[in-house]
């Protein structure tokens, strides 16, 4: 069968249907190819704020309650996502009125009022305050941890940008980066529900053929891995337990090592049964929980270790992390846990194809970035993962070169030194000697 179906429309919007005849609900998505690493620092947040803003009333819905009354009328609920690279909008309909879920968020893309802009301002300096202390300092481990793996650099910016930047922002900027973005070559629409792909490719021309707008200007490349300068950044904060955070810069998603960094992910901070799990909580009793993110971009990437830990756990903790990583370099992955792994993404991969929203995101991203898999791709592809194979992505990957982190909270300045002594002898043992001492703000 058939996974999804894709239409190009001549205004050059992408038109996709994942056909789930089975279920009683439709996912309307629409993918716009740009986030924060398409800003530069005086206007960084402005994709952010537009997405905001696109819910702010159109010309046909004079008011955001407007809008949200007329999505609840057909059984949804608008919401959207900004990141590094997209902003998404998205909603679950009933099946029968999806092609008026395309006609809402046709209105919200071609014909925004820009309306309340003040207003919409405070409330997203609010949410950009989520991330600072009292003192005005960053707390937020994955922003410190972006900073230092892509300093001076887009993605080094938090996606809601930084407060001077949304202050000044203006109408005229926002309405500057909604002509130059939100174009049909760089969206993409998709509907995964039991629905017709031509009663799909109907409605998004009946509502979106008009459209029309250039090609969008590409993001900022990524191109320094360099391995220089990798510090270990440390900010004191309040509270009962320190965040930690170490990750690795990794290559992009068209990397050869991508499909072994989904599986090691899996293998590090995926359930109970994960390397990180067992060793940190169940082995050793030093946190509630610990995770392991992957992200992949374009021409980069990261995996992220992340836990909360008392101060004097700190060090204890940072060792048994690194002591996981080693492990990996120095041993091939054990059959049994490497079929384990295995088979929990499979079936993962399989539950997937119950969700609507799951496929739609599947498709809708992967038109629109380039990196087009469906779930037979990645049941075909993960067959190939070997442990030779991972342990040569780990010893290339994962090193020294690569590292950095974050410490914030009330750590003690005992607990720094006993950290970066426990990071300078992995780096040693590892093959690298460089220092990781970092400013302490």
């Amino acid at each position: 069968m058939t996974e999804y179906f894709c239409t190009i429309l001549e205004n050059g919007l992408r038109v996709i249907s994942v056909p789930m005849p089975h279920h009683h609900s439709a996912e309307v998505l629409i993918y716009i190819g740009v986030g924060s690493r398409h800003e530069n620092p005086r206007k960084a947040g402005v994709s952010h704020f537009l997405e905001h803003m696109l819910f702010k009333g159109t010309a046909d819905y004079p008011s955001g309650l407007a809008l949200e009354r007329a999505f609840e009328a057909i059984g949804g609920s608008a919401n959207a996502a900004t990141d590094s690279e997209t902003t998404c909008f998205h909603s679950r309909v009933h099946p029968s009125r999806f092609a008026e879920a395309v006609s809402l968020f046709s209105s919200m893309l071609q014909r925004p009022l820009f309306r309340e802009i003040e207003m919409e301002r405070r409330v997203i300096l609010e949410e950009a305050m989520g991330d600072l202390n009292e003192s005005g300092r960053q707390i937020n481990s994955d922003n410190i941890v972006a900073a230092l793996l892509f300093p001076d650099h887009p993605l080094g910016q938090p996606t809601v940008g930084s407060r001077p930047a949304i202050e000044r922002l203006s109408l005229r900027q926002l309405r500057q980066h909604h002509a130059t973005y939100y174009t049909p070559r760089n969206a993409v629409l998709t509907v995964a529900g039991p629905v017709d792909h031509q009663l799909v490719v109907a409605a998004a021309r009946e509502h979106l053929g008009q459209w029309q707008g250039e090609e969008a200007p590409p993001a900022k490349a990524w191109t320094d891995f360099s391995g220089t300068d990798k510090p270990l950044r440390w900010v004191r904060d309040a509270g009962s337990q320190v965040s930690l955070q170490l990750a690795f810069l990794l290559p992009g998603r068209d990397s050869e090592h991508s499909v072994n960094l989904r599986v090691l992910r899996r293998l590090l901070g995926w359930g109970g049964m994960s390397r990180l799990m067992l060793r940190l909580r169940e082995e050793l009793g030093l946190t509630y929980a610990v995770d392991a993110a992957l992200a992949l971009y374009a021409d980069a990437g990261t995996l992220a270790v992340d836990l909360a830990v008392s101060t004097e756990n700190l060090a204890k903790a940072t060792g048994a992390i690194l002591e996981i990583f080693t492990e990996l370099h120095t041993t091939v992955v054990d059959t049994d846990e490497l079929q384990h792994i295995l088979d929990c993404y499979r079936c993962d991969l399989d539950y997937s194809r119950d969700q609507v929203d799951e496929m739609a995101l599947r498709y809708a991203w992967g038109e629109l970035t380039g990196c087009r898999r469906t779930i037979a791709d990645d049941l075909a592809v993960i067959d190939t993962v070997t442990a030779a194979g991972l342990r040569r992505t780990v010893n290339e990957l994962f090193t020294p070169l690569n590292l950095r982190g974050a410490v914030v909270g009330p750590y003690r300045t005992g607990d720094r030194k006993a950290v970066e002594a426990v990071i300078a002898n992995w780096q040693a043992a590892t093959g690298s000697g460089l220092p990781v001492a970092g400013p302490c703000i």
